[in-house]
């Protein structure tokens, strides 16, 4: 079990799992996100390889449209 601090909220999963996993299971897929993991931005190349650890971090913006 780790615990994932997302945007200030604390959320835990089961095990350790990637940034693309984690972005599939909030229903963020397919959004403009940018995504700040530890202080640090990861690129969206990067999603699939950066696994999220216990004690990591997020801030999670999506972004929205408008006119």
């Amino acid at each position: 079990m780790i615990t994932v601090s997302i945007n200030g909220e604390p959320r835990r999963f089961p095990q350790a799992i990637s940034v693309a996993a984690f972005i599939e299971e909030m229903g963020l897929a397919g959004k403009r996100i940018a995504l700040e993991r530890n202080g640090e931005i990861v690129p969206r190349g990067m999603f699939a390889a950066q696994q999220l650890a216990d004690g990591d971090r997020l801030e999670v913006v999506v972004a929205v449209g408008g006119g």
